[in-house]
């Protein structure tokens, strides 16, 4: 066993030109690996930075920040699909559901701020916000980038006039979340969508010429016609849409209906956008993979919320 071990280690260090004696030696003189270390708590724990004094603060900054963590799981799942050539049923369908997981999570934590934060504290605190906003978030992007065709990211006024022959930049300035900071009579941008894509633009442009083709919509259309028949990726496909695309907003928008429709008041967002009709799908109707719902599924996209 141990002679099997040593040929492996020096196997595996032969493959990228190192001396395995070495990297051994090297092992004398490190330390044990511990778990704050490992996890590196102390750095964790000291990426939350209040703009107030107001506890309730915390709980939405560290809230978000393990958003963002999860949408990272999230896109390396999506990866490994991308990125495998040979995708069977089996492998589509079990990270499929590891990523509805993570978005059940998503979904079920935001009690954590509809019902765990102060609504006096955060109609505070939230002034020292603007004009920063959720949509904001490049991970969920490129979550949605990676998941579907770009024609079905295109505010729902507009998808009937955009075909696959139109250029990207046509696109990106028709996708759904534009309308939550662009006046489409005049053109104009607001500050929030502006800075967002003066920083993010580009890096989207280079992770969609790969998910332009890659995306888990585009992988499933190209499997061989029993993979496509197999009913657990298709309930695993459905769950996820519905899960992402209905649970997880609408959850999203009854935390901020709860905390930004005040006695019958609606609260502009802190970017400035119209929240309700950019966040609900009955009006934006994003569905990942349209054709594994009915006619009727997709005309009630929402509309039973």
């Amino acid at each position: 066993m141990k002679t099997k071990l040593t040929d492996q280690l020096k196997g595996k260090y032969q493959k990228i030109g190192q001396d395995v004696d070495v990297h051994l030696e090297g092992l004398l003189y490190s330390k044990p690996i511990n778990y704050w270390d490992y996890i590196q708590t102390d750095a964790l724990l000291n990426l939350q930075i209040q703009r107030t004094t107001l506890p309730d603060e915390m709980v939405f900054i560290m809230y978000h920040q393990i958003n963002e963590l999860l949408f990272k799981m999230i896109l390396g799942e999506i990866e490994q699909v991308a990125k495998t050539n040979a995708v069977d049923a089996v492998l589509f369908s079990s990270k499929l559901m590891r990523i509805s997981r993570y978005f059940d999570m998503l979904t079920s934590s935001f009690t954590i701020m509809k019902d765990g934060m102060d609504v006096d504290q955060y109609n505070k605190f939230r002034k020292t916000l603007t004009p920063a906003s959720g949509f904001q978030s490049a991970q969920y992007r490129k979550i949605e980038f990676a998941s579907t065709e770009l024609i079905n990211l295109i505010d729902n006024r507009f998808r009937e006039t955009i075909d696959r022959n139109s250029s990207y930049e046509n696109a990106f300035e028709h996708l759904y979340w534009q309308a939550a900071g662009k006046d489409y009579k005049t053109g104009k941008k607001n500050y929030t969508l502006t800075v967002f894509e003066e920083k993010y633009k580009e890096e989207f442009i280079r992770f969609t010429q790969f998910y332009n083709t890659h995306n888990l919509w585009t992988k499933f259309k190209a499997l061989p016609q029993e993979i496509k028949d197999d009913k657990e990726l298709i309930n695993a496909m459905r769950h996820y849409d519905y899960t992402v695309n209905i649970k997880w907003v609408m959850a999203h928008y009854n935390t901020a209906n709860h905390y930004l429709n005040i006695g019958g008041k609606t609260t502009e967002a802190t970017g400035g956008s119209e929240w309700v009709k950019y966040m609900h799908p009955k009006y934006q109707k994003r569905i990942f993979f349209p054709d594994l719902w009915t006619k009727q599924e997709l005309q009630d996209w929402g509309t039973d919320m």
